[in-house]
């Protein structure tokens, strides 16, 4: 068996290295290169289409292993079982992968061949086990199965950002698996995951700090799925969801970069595919570190991450916890040290307070708008705005509208003071309290609503004063022949 794990390894480093440099070279002459922009850390422009020298190394060792074991081994292709089972699906990931490097795809379409190629893979038996949070829901098992699948594929989509770091996070990952199936016999995973340590091994002699040829999408599409894949093959056995938590701590380093790429735009309102120099190895130049001392640092924590993964394997029952927690840990302390100004920000609203004022602000606007809408006469806006105003922190001063002044006019307006410009004759004066409970973005809104509202109040109550009753005149109708 061992010979065969060596066979597989070999051959696809070997093609791996003969692969690549072709590659390259027609990227080049069909001009299949990655441009450089503002978000981007290379100069020149890089070939971008490797991915098909490690997709080709990888299934081209597949392929000649497997027959020459069918040839000299006939009871080992049944091992191949596995890799039978993804090359379909993988094959799909990898041909929208290489449409995207040349066509620049739209996100939608690139997802609807990543949950179309996520099927396949469940169809063909590989999905997550149904551990105790899926029992009886083997529905919920499934579509929880293309998540997976989906956030390990665009995971190391979004982390191949330096040169090498995407192809050697997905090494460190493969090693981590291979080391694992080996430790549980898992022979069909060992058989899976062999052949990609090559072919990324050669790779990254071409790819490595200064690289002369990216992944692109074609390779880091399909090297997220496939290490999707092998997590589930990895996690097949375990009857509990702790059999997700070996693999998920080996993705742990781009998934922990997705992850906070969406929370991050989230939090700024931005769209969740909008590009950015925001990611880990983004914050790792941010701080000083030059390209190579950021990759190397992303590669430790790889290092750290799988072995702690590994960890799991002989820890059982009895120190499970302790391991879960000091990864924890220390994934919370090195996000801590990237100092995202959105995450601290957020921190800082959830640790003094600012959620629940901002959750009273937003009921005050609301409860003011409601007021504002059901008043019917100007003392009724006077009471809505008096009241809505104490409450969200300011000392209303006093208010004209309709040709009425509300308040007390003699009294001198404190500072600061806000004015609300209704119209030429009305307005409201609102002064803030000496220590305002709200912040200048949450008094926004309610400015805003309290403007809006009163406006629109504001020409009905002068329609309804100009406007005669319909009583006066047929008042008028029937006693005009009388004064005539």
């Amino acid at each position: 068996m061992l010979f065969i794990l060596f066979l597989l390894t070999g051959i696809a480093l070997v093609l791996s290295l003969c692969f690549t440099p072709l590659v390259r070279a027609m990227a080049l002459k069909f001009n299949l290169v990655d441009v450089p922009d503002k978000r981007k850390v290379h100069k020149s422009p890089i070939p971008r289409i490797g991915g098909i020298a490690v997709s080709a190394a990888y299934f081209g060792a597949c392929l000649l292993v497997a027959a020459l074991c069918s040839y000299f081994r006939p009871d080992l292709p049944v091992a191949f079982s596995a890799i039978k089972s993804i090359a379909p699906a993988t094959l799909l990931i990898f041909l929208i992968g290489l449409a995207d490097d040349i066509l620049n795809l739209k996100p939608w379409q690139k997802f609807a061949v990543q949950i179309a190629a996520s099927v396949m893979v469940i169809t063909s038996g590989v999905h997550m086990g149904e551990s105790y949070l899926f029992v009886g829901h083997p529905v919920l098992a499934r579509i929880a199965t293309v998540i997976w699948l989906l956030a390990c594929t665009n995971a190391v989509n979004l982390i191949d950002g330096l040169d090498g770091l995407a192809a050697g996070i997905a090494l460190l990952a493969t090693m981590t698996t291979l080391i694992a199936s080996l430790m549980s016999g898992n022979l069909e995973l060992t058989i899976a995951t062999a052949p990609l340590a090559g072919a990324l091994v050669g790779f990254l002699v071409f790819n490595s700090n200064p690289a002369s040829i990216f992944l692109g999408d074609s390779g880091s599409l399909v090297l997220g799925f496939l290490l999707g894949c092998f997590s589930l093959l990895w996690s097949v056995k375990s009857a509990t969801l702790l059999g997700m938590a070996a693999p998920l701590m080996a993705l742990s380093v781009p998934l922990i970069d997705t992850s906070l790429a969406i929370l991050r735009r989230f939090l700024r309102g931005q769209p969740i595919f909008l590009p950015d120099r925001s990611h880990v190895h983004h914050r790792l130049l941010a701080l000083g570190l030059t390209h190579r001392r950021a990759v190397l640092f992303l590669y430790s924590a790889g290092l750290i991450a799988g072995a702690l993964s590994l960890s799991l394997l002989w820890a059982r029952n009895h120190g499970e916890a302790i391991i879960l927690l000091a990864f924890v840990t220390v994934a919370l302390f090195g996000i801590q040290k990237l100092g995202y100004p959105e995450l601290h920000a957020a921190r800082k609203i959830l640790l003094r307070g600012g959620l629940r004022r901002e959750i009273n602000a937003q009921l005050e606007v609301q409860s003011l708008q409601d007021g504002l809408t059901a008043a019917r006469t100007a003392e009724d806006c006077w009471a809505a705005v008096q009241l809505n105003s104490c409450q969200f922190g300011f000392e209303v001063v006093r208010m004209r509208l309709a040709s009425r002044t509300f308040g007390e006019p003699e009294v001198a307006l404190p500072a600061p003071t806000i004015r609300i410009a209704l119209s030429e004759e009305d307005w409201v004066d609102l002064a803030l309290d000496a220590n305002p409970g709200q912040q200048p973005n949450v008094l926004i809104p309610f400015v805003t609503t309290m403007r809006r509202a009163l406006a629109e109040k504001e020409i009905s109550l002068e329609d309804a004063v100009s406007e005669p009753h319909p009583f006066s005149t047929v008042f008028q109708n029937v006693a005009s022949p009388m004064i005539h």
